[in-house]
C-alpha cells in the first residue's frame, strides 16, 4: 500500500507515514517538541516559541526573537509552525519558512542558533528514529530515547567510548531479539545489537570504567553479563567502532599478495544517482508498486516461465546463435545481459525510492575481470525485515519480467533472426534471474533467505561449520540450521551443475553444426568447469583434513 501524498510504501497498520508523516486513516499522530536536553513537550494545544518570559517554550538566546514562532494545529489537524516575524527567521529541516508548513515526526526546526525537533513518543515495542551521529561528534544514547551531544576528546584505556560517525536505529519488536542496527558511516558496516547490548552501548560514553561496565553488565544480565560486554567491546573495536580502536579496517593498506590484488573488487562510483532514483519515482515509478501492477507482474512472471520451458522443450531457438551464427548470438546475449543488469539495479534503487530511503552509492564493480553494476541498498537495513525482503526481490522481478516478455515475443514471432534475438533475451533474463535468486550466493536470492530465517552471517557461519564437520571436527553445539543450509547448498550446486551440462549437451549438435566442435566443446568445458569448482573446493579442502588427520 502507497502513501496518497508521497507514494511512498506504508508499513501494515501504521497511524502514518514513515517518509512525509502524513497521517493515515482520518488519525493525526500526536507530536511532541523534543528539546536539546531531552526533554519533550507536547504540540496538543498552541506554542509560542520565543524569548519572552510569557513564551510556551522560552529560549533563552540572543539569537531568538522575543516571539519567535508559533505553533498550532487549525481544526483539529496536523500541527502548523509559522515564523512571527523574528529577526532572524525560522528554519524546518533546511530551509526557511515563507508561510505556514505542516510539522511531521522527524521534523528539524531552527529558530535564531537553538534547534528542536519533531517526534511521535514511541512504545518500547515500536521502531524507533535513526539516531546519526557524524563524524566529529559523539552522542550520549538513552534507550528510553533521550539524546545529547557530549565532547569528542578521546579517552581510551580503562573507559571504552564509542566514536564518532555512526547511525543507530531501534526496529519494532517482531524483527526479533537483536532488534537494533548499528552502522558505520565511515567504513560502511552493520552491526545487529539486542536490547541488552543497547543497554550497554548506552554507557560507552568514556566517563564509565571497564570497571564499572563489568558491574554494570553484571548486575543487569547475571553471570553471563561479563561475557556479553566482552563480546560487544570485541565486535566493536575489530570495526573500529571504539575511539582509540583502530580494528580490522587498519590492514587494508597492508602489502597484499597478487591473488589478494585480483579478486579485491575495484569500483567506479556515479554521483547523483540516488537522485536520479528518486525523480523517476516521483514521475511515475510509484506506478510499479501499487497492487494491480504488482498482481500483473506476477501473471506475467508466472506465465513467462511456462512459455520458456514450452520454447525449450520445441527448440525454438540455441543458446548463443542468432542467424546460425554462434558469435552473433553471444553477443546479443552479452548486450541483453549488460542491458538487463541496468533494469535489474534500477528496480532495486525504485525499490529503495519507494521506502523514502536514499541510495547512497551506486556505479560498476570489476572482480578479476568480471564487470558488475551495484546499487547500495544497505540504507534497508534500518527498514523492517519485510522491506528488506521487498527491496532484495525487486532485481529478481526485473529479470523474470524481461525475460517473459521476450520469451512471449519468441512464441509469437514466426522463425527468423527476430525469434532468434527475442530468446537469446529471454535466456539472458532467466540466466540472470536463477543467479540472482541462488540462496547459495551472495545475492538477492541469499539476502531474502537471512532475512526470511532471521540468520545474519548465514553463509559464512554454514560453510564453517560445515567444512568443520566434513574435516571429522563437529562440535556438540552445531546447529541445525547451518548444517541444513550447508546440505542443501551443496545439493543446490550439484543439481545445478547437472542441469547446466544436460541444458547445454542437448543444445550441442545444434552449436557443432554452426561453428568446430573444438570452439564449442571448449567453451561448454569452461561453463561446466564453472559451476562445479566451487563444490570442488567446499568439499576437497576439508576431506584432505580429514584424510590428514587420519594419518
Amino acid at each position: 500500500m502507497l502513501c496518497g501524498l508521497c507514494r511512498r510504501q506504508l508499513a501494515p497498520g501504521a497511524a502514518m507515514c514513515g517518509a512525509c508523516g502524513a497521517p493515515l486513516g482520518g488519525a493525526e499522530p500526536p507530536l511532541e517538541l523534543v528539546l536539546p536536553g531531552g526533554a519533550r513537550m507536547s504540540l496538543a494545544g498552541e506554542v509560542v516559541i520565543g524569548r519572552a518570559p510569557g513564551s510556551t517554550l522560552q529560549l533563552d538566546d540572543p539569537s531568538v526573537s522575543r516571539t519567535h514562532a508559533r505553533i498550532s494545529a487549525p481544526n483539529g489537524r496536523g500541527p502548523l509552525i509559522e515564523d512571527a516575524g523574528s529577526s532572524h527567521g525560522t528554519w524546518l529541516d533546511g530551509a526557511r519558512l515563507e508561510g505556514p508548513a505542516r510539522l511531521r515526526d522527524g521534523s528539524a526546526i531552527r529558530v535564531g542558533d537553538q534547534e528542536v525537533t519533531v517526534e511521535r513518543r514511541r512504545e518500547a515495542a515500536e521502531a524507533g528514529r535513526t539516531i546519526v551521529v557524524p563524524a566529529g561528534a559523539s552522542l550520549v544514547l538513552s534507550t528510553a530515547g533521550e539524546a545529547a551531544v557530549a565532547p569528542s576528546a578521546t579517552r581510551w584505556g580503562l573507559h571504552p567510548r564509542l566514536r564518532s560517525g555512526y547511525a543507530l536505529k531501534r526496529m519494532d519488536a517482531d524483527e526479533g531479539p537483536r532488534r537494533w542496527v548499528l552502522r558505520d558511516l565511515e567504513g560502511g558496516g552493520f552491526l545487529r545489537l539486542s536490547d541488552a547490548d543497547a543497554g550497554l552501548l548506552e554507557r560507552l560514553d568514556g566517563e564509565h570504567s571497564l570497571v564499572d561496565l563489568v558491574g554494570a553488565a553484571e548486575r543487569e544480565h547475571g553471570p553471563t553479563g561479563a561475557a556479553r560486554l566482552t563480546r560487544l567491546l570485541a565486535d566493536l573495536g575489530e570495526r573500529g567502532l571504539l575511539a582509540g580502536v583502530a580494528g580490522a579496517r587498519a590492514g587494508a593498506d597492508a602489502p597484499q599478495s597478487v591473488w589478494r590484488k585480483l579478486v579485491t573488487p575495484r569500483e567506479k562510483v556515479f554521483g547523483g544517482l540516488g537522485a536520479w532514483f528518486d525523480a523517476v519515482y516521483r514521475r511515475g515509478g510509484w506506478l510499479l508498486f501499487t497492487r494491480p501492477f504488482r498482481w500483473l507482474l506476477g501473471a506475467l512472471c508466472a506465465t513467462g516461465v511456462v512459455v520458456f520451458a514450452l520454447l525449450i522443450a520445441l527448440r525454438y531457438g540455441t543458446p548463443f546463435v542468432v542467424a546460425d551464427k554462434l558469435g552473433l548470438g553471444g553477443l546479443v546475449f552479452l548486450a541483453g545481459r549488460a542491458a538487463f543488469v541496468a533494469v535489474h539495479e534500477t528496480a532495486h534503487g525504485l525499490a529503495m525510492a519507494s521506502l523514502g530511503r536514499r541510495v547512497e552509492r551506486a556505479g560498476l564493480k570489476l572482480i578479476a575481470i568480471f564487470p558488475y553494476a551495484f546499487v547500495d541498498t544497505s540504507e534497508a537495513w534500518f527498514e523492517p525485515r519485510r522491506r528488506r525482503i521487498l527491496v532484495s526481490a525487486a532485481g529478481p522481478a526485473a529479470d523474470f519480467a524481461l525475460g517473459a516478455t521476450f520469451a512471449l515475443a519468441c512464441l509469437a514471432l514466426p522463425a527468423g533472426t527476430l525469434r532468434d534475438i527475442c530468446f537469446q533475451l529471454a535466456f539472458a533474463g532467466y540466466v540472470g534471474a536463477c543467479f540472482n535468486l541462488n540462496p547459495f550466493l551472495e545475492r538477492d536470492g541469499y539476502h531474502m533467505l537471512v532475512d526470511w530465517l532471521r540468520e545474519p552471517g548465514l553463509r559464512r557461519r554454514a560453510r564453517a561449520q560445515f567444512a568443520r564437520r566434513l574435516a571429522g571436527r563437529g562440535r556438540d553445539d552445531d546447529e541445525l540450521v547451518l548444517a541444513r543450509y550447508g546440505r542443501w547448498g551443496l545439493a543446490w550446486s550439484v543439481l545445478a551443475g547437472g542441469f547446466a551440462v544436460a541444458l547445454t549437451l542437448r543444445f550441442a549438435p545444434l552449436m557443432t553444426a554452426v561453428a568446430p566442435p573444438v570452439a564449442v566443446y571448449a567453451v561448454l568445458g569452461t561453463l561446466w568447469l564453472a559451476f562445479f569448482v566451487p563444490v570442488f573446493v567446499v568439499v576437497g579442502k576439508p576431506l584432505v583434513e580429514r584424510v590428514r588427520g587420519r594419518d
